[in-house]
């Protein structure tokens, strides 16, 4: 019985829908729902559960990975290692009636709906080498808001410092106008992760820090409330004994898991 329960999980269920449940199996098996649950435990099979990916293309990739695995690795001297991208379309969402304060034996409460005041979106720069973050609201973030976060970096960091960008591939970062400001400014040199692997830059690890304790739960009055809030939470971020950015991961094991992964998708099509 084990078996075949087993074997008809691994394929489609009968009808329209997506996956089977413990219930269906059950009806079609003739087995009892805790029965199903038991088998899938033991095979550890979750149909219901989706794990989400996206291999890389990059011709490039190798050459990218590895780049930039160097500069989180063994920064060169005398220089500074950031990681640079912005969150955008952050929301300044009020709610319609006030939530009630969490107590002993009952979660904190948020109305499900919401009145919303626009949204700003946050560049920003992790410096690898101490956890710091430098930040900037902008209404946008087209190529002219990126240069003008670039200047404001720029400005902050010290004379004779060589800076070492990580960035991602998205269009604005690669504008002309943004290749020109960096042959204007030669202490910059840009370093792209590969195509669809924003994961390798750092800075993500503070915007999900970011989400998750400022903006998830917070309710805001207005856009300046958003941004003063986003401007408190980076200085906060900065002042409260920051660590610097330490990678961990094997490159050569993320090599060869894009590659697995590029095989089976290769044998599917």
């Amino acid at each position: 019985m084990a078996d075949w329960v087993v074997a008809l999980t691994l394929t489609d269920p009968p009808g329209e829908t997506t996956h089977w449940t413990a219930a269906t199996m059950a009806a079609q098996t003739g087995i009892s729902v805790s029965s199903v649950q038991r088998i899938w435990r033991a095979h550890g099979l979750a149909p219901h559960q989706i794990r989400q990916f996206k291999l890389s293309n990059d011709p490039e990739f190798v050459t990218k990975l590895r780049d930039v695995v160097a500069l989180y690795v063994d920064p060169p001297e005398h220089a500074i290692v950031l990681s640079v991208d912005e969150k955008s379309q952050i929301e300044a969402l009020d709610r319609t009636q006030p939530g009630l304060p969490l107590k002993k034996g009952r979660a904190g409460t948020m109305t499900h709906n919401y009145k919303r005041h626009g949204t700003t979106t946050l560049f920003a720069a992790l410096n690898g080498l101490d956890g710091t973050v430098i930040g900037r609201n902008t209404q946008r973030h087209r190529h002219q808001e990126f240069i003008r976060f670039l200047n404001h970096v720029e400005a902050q960091v010290p004379a004779g410092k060589v800076i070492h960008a990580i960035l991602d591939n998205y269009a604005a970062h690669k504008h002309p106008k943004v290749r020109t400001w960096l042959h204007r400014h030669p202490r910059w040199t840009f370093h792209f992760v590969p195509t669809s692997c924003s994961c390798f830059n750092a800075v993500e690890g503070f915007f999900n820090k970011l989400a998750k304790r400022r903006l998830k739960c917070g309710v805001f009055r207005s856009l300046a409330e958003r941004q003063a809030a986003i401007n408190r939470f980076l200085g906060e971020h900065n002042a409260s004994d920051p660590k610097p950015f330490t990678w961990t991961a094997n490159p050569d094991k993320i090599i060869s898991v894009v590659k697995r992964g590029h095989q089976v998708l290769d044998s599917i099509h």
